[in-house]
């Protein structure tokens, strides 16, 4: 839908998603994956909250942290994946301006916190493997606090601008997305002015938030490593690398998933347009369906403790 002004162009007041341009007779067919794990993300995720809630022995630092981590995935999920499968199931592509920017904002904000959760979970593991008498008394509930304080307004007022811009220019040529959800650059795209200063700061953003917080998690696992190296017992050694072995897992295919992502966005001609986009729906969904399983597997502590919730329960 279009507002006509003045009789000489056209004033945008929607948007119109089309998925994937090439494989629009064909794209629903990817609800069949999408759909199960969407419900995979939002049941394991949701059952570890209950778990940590409930189990009185995961009231500790690294299960909070675990908690954060867990609601971010949630919201992401809930922010990307319903949308896509309304267009997939009931062909609902339109999404007003102020809804597009506002799934603009989530994904921008709440992406960069899950990366800075990975970063103060990574600081967790440092402590309690090359500090582990002072643990008690740096990881505390009040460590927790100012964490969750550090992660919200340093990614709120470091990626603010990239909505704020977006939502600044002027839409008054196409209002169809070639994309599944409100990414930066495939809106301001669409607008009659100049988008350098979206592209130029989301380069900056990003790379300055997740860069830096990828390059201290990296830092903090060679410290974690060297520390191993010189525990004198091997199942001493075993026992500190199975504790941050799950992290470690999460860590490297959050990141690694993300930059197969920017780099095949990047090389628009080489890779078909369809691949970036799957890319992005899938990393706003894999990762939260990943990481409380993970965690759930390997983690003895919460492995009881869902044990105990669903005996509880049954």
């Amino acid at each position: 839908m279009v507002l006509f002004l003045n009789n000489t162009g056209t004033q945008v007041t929607e948007f119109l998603m089309i998925c994937f341009p090439g494989m629009q007779e064909t794209q629903h067919w990817l609800s069949v994956v999408l759909a199960p794990l969407l419900v995979l993300a939002l049941g394991a995720n949701f059952v570890l909250l209950l778990t940590i809630r409930q189990e009185t022995s995961l009231h500790e630092p690294m299960y909070y942290l675990l908690a954060i981590l867990s609601m971010l995935d949630i919201i992401l999920c809930l922010t990307v994946i319903p949308k896509v499968l309304l267009i997939f199931w009931f062909n609902m592509k339109t999404i007003s301006l102020a809804g597009c920017f506002l799934q603009m904002f989530i994904m921008n904000t709440f992406l960069p916190m899950e990366s800075s959760t990975f970063l103060v979970m990574a600081y967790d593991r440092y402590v309690a493997i090359c500090h582990p008498l002072h643990y008690p008394s740096i990881i505390t509930e009040k460590f927790v606090i100012y964490a969750a304080i550090f992660i919200v307004f340093r990614n709120f007022l470091a990626t603010l601008p990239t909505p704020v811009l977006a939502a600044r220019l002027n839409y008054c040529a196409s209002n169809v997305v070639e994309n599944c959800i409100c990414a930066n650059i495939s809106v301001a795209k669409l607008s009659c002015g100049d988008i350098h200063p979206n592209k130029l700061y989301q380069f900056v953003s990003v790379w300055c938030l997740l860069g830096s917080d990828l390059v201290l998690i990296l830092l903090s696992y060679c410290f974690i490593l060297r520390a191993v190296k010189r525990l004198q017992s091997g199942g001493t050694a075993t026992k500190a690398l199975s504790t941050c072995g799950s992290h470690l897992i999460l860590i490297l295919f959050f990141y690694t998933l993300l930059l197969v992502f920017i780099f095949t966005n990047k090389a628009e001609k080489k890779v078909p347009s369809e691949v970036p986009i799957l890319l992005n729906v899938l990393h706003h969904l894999i990762p939260p369906a990943l990481n409380p399983i993970v965690y759930g597997v390997r983690t003895q502590e919460i492995k009881q403790g869902i044990l105990k919730l669903f005996k509880y329960q049954f």
